[in-house]
């Protein structure tokens, strides 16, 4: 519980400028959440701790798993429900829950990492299909294919856009 909670409190403190006001209820009581969990776990009280507050820590350390795995192509359902010891049924839930899947959620990450990569000036001698490699693309026309419907161009095309602000889609 101590690695989840510093992994988020260490993520939120790096993505807080990127943050709108109104995600801050939000992120407050997913904090407080993760706090109370943290302290049932070390008081051996866990079940005293709510349901939606365990759910919450979870949905925290899965999707910390998923971003520090998305370069593994490998990457999926089954491997992050054998990594947080649930069913991959009940994976499936908590993503709907959040109105997406786990596969989208992955494939969204892995889209974005390359997206930002293909706007990085200085990864413009690196090959578009070794930028999508990097994030479990293993297969340059599924990346092709992918990043055109998520972003409306090709990633050839798009990394020869002069100006981005970071939140086109």
């Amino acid at each position: 519980m101590g690695a989840i909670l510093s992994q988020f409190l260490t993520r939120l403190a790096a993505e807080a400028a990127s943050c709108q006001p109104q995600d801050a209820v939000r992120l407050g009581a997913v904090t407080v959440d993760l706090i109370t969990a943290f302290l049932a776990h070390h008081a051996h009280t866990e079940d005293l701790v709510p349901h939606e507050s365990r759910q919450q820590a979870l949905m925290v350390s899965i999707h910390s798993f998923i971003e520090r795995n998305l370069g593994n192509a490998h990457l999926s359902p089954t491997v992050v429900a054998a990594a947080h010891h649930i069913s991959v049924r009940y994976l499936h839930r908590l993503f709907q829950q959040q109105g997406t899947t786990v596969s989208a959620w992955i494939r969204h990450r892995r889209l974005e990492r390359c997206r930002r990569d293909l706007a990085e000036p200085e990864l413009r001698v690196r090959p578009v299909h070794a930028i999508a490699a990097r994030w479990g693309f293993p297969r340059p026309a599924d990346f092709t294919r992918a990043f055109r419907t998520a972003y409306g161009v090709p990633p050839s095309e798009y990394r020869q856009t002069p100006v981005r602000t970071g939140t086109e889609r």
